[in-house]
């Protein structure tokens, strides 16, 4: 269908960013909950999780959608660091790991002061290379995850630095989801999902952060809860939200609403030039095309 068929336009300055007549296509089908997309440019495919399939899974243009890990652990977010390795959350077994260039998985983070954590869900990589990610307990549950009681007393937001010290940055979040920084990554916004906000943070030159005023709150109709959350080359913020995907400007301005069929609950941009919208939301992972590129993971 049409982008002009589901737009929530709020503000025209959103027709800079996208073309209403972009077709909103779908890809790749029939899965369970799709979710933690990420872009290789080395080799132009799209990884993303299917959490209750317990599978990851590739897509290329010429391909189409075929397997790429089995099984997954559970597999929720997915990142890249600035040498090309994957890192993932696992709801699974409540880790954060990374798969080296051999393929072998190496473990970095699964318990906080003797604790196992609750379910790391979403992940990002800073370029001076300290991996932030937030522990909800989604993981917890049945269907995203396996049914087992909590060790942690707190859903966190935490920093793994490039010693694989592993620090326990913000704990009065409901449910932290989505992360992404600034341009300069001078500032990291971390979305609460059952309070509907972004929250913005200083970080600091040791990476700790300070602050966490709320930014922003996604308001609309239909599915979904922020989530999956980036900005693209221009500082507009993206965040999987009610109805779909919200756009806000560099200053927490609503400008608009991507409506999508299903609840959305993460993107990436993609293919050679950057400025395909892959997005992930429930049992399908859809596709179009946007006026201003995103970033490049590596």
């Amino acid at each position: 269908m049409k982008l002009s068929d589901s737009l929530d336009k709020r503000d025209d300055r959103i027709l800079s960013i996208l073309n209403p007549d972009s077709e909103l296509a779908v890809v790749g089908s029939g899965f369970e909950f799709t979710e933690g997309p990420v872009w290789d440019h080395n080799n132009q495919s799209l990884i993303f999780s299917d959490m209750p399939g317990n599978k990851m899974r590739k897509w290329t243009e010429a391909g189409g959608v075929e397997s790429y890990r089995d099984p997954s652990n559970m597999a929720n977010g997915n990142a890249y660091d600035s040498s090309g390795r994957l890192v993932t959350c696992e709801h699974a077994t409540s880790r954060v790991t990374r798969t080296e260039n051999n393929g072998e998985i190496t473990v970095l983070a699964s318990h906080y002061e003797g604790k196992e954590l609750n379910s790391p869900n979403d992940i990002i990589v800073s370029k001076k290379g300290a991996i932030y990610f937030t522990d909800p307990t989604f993981g917890r549950m049945e269907y995203y995850g396996v049914l087992r009681e909590c060790e942690m007393e707190v859903r966190g937001v935490y920093m793994i630095d490039d010693s694989g010290n592993l620090t326990l940055l913000v704990e009065d979040f409901d449910q932290p989801n989505g992360l992404c920084f600034s341009d300069d990554e001078s500032k990291l916004f971390v979305n609460d999902s059952m309070k509907s906000h972004i929250r913005v943070f200083d970080v600091n030159s040791d990476g700790t952060l300070s602050g966490g005023a709320v930014w922003a709150i996604l308001e609309s109709d239909g599915e979904g809860v922020p989530d999956g959350m980036k900005i693209d080359m221009d500082g507009n913020m993206y965040c999987c939200g009610p109805g779909g995907i919200h756009i806000l400007d560099s200053n927490g301005t609503s400008l608009g609403v991507i409506g999508i069929p299903e609840a959305a609950a993460n993107f990436t941009w993609g293919e050679s030039d950057m400025k395909s919208l892959f997005i992930t939301a429930s049992s399908s992972l859809y596709k179009i095309r946007v006026k201003i590129p995103g970033r490049l993971a590596y």
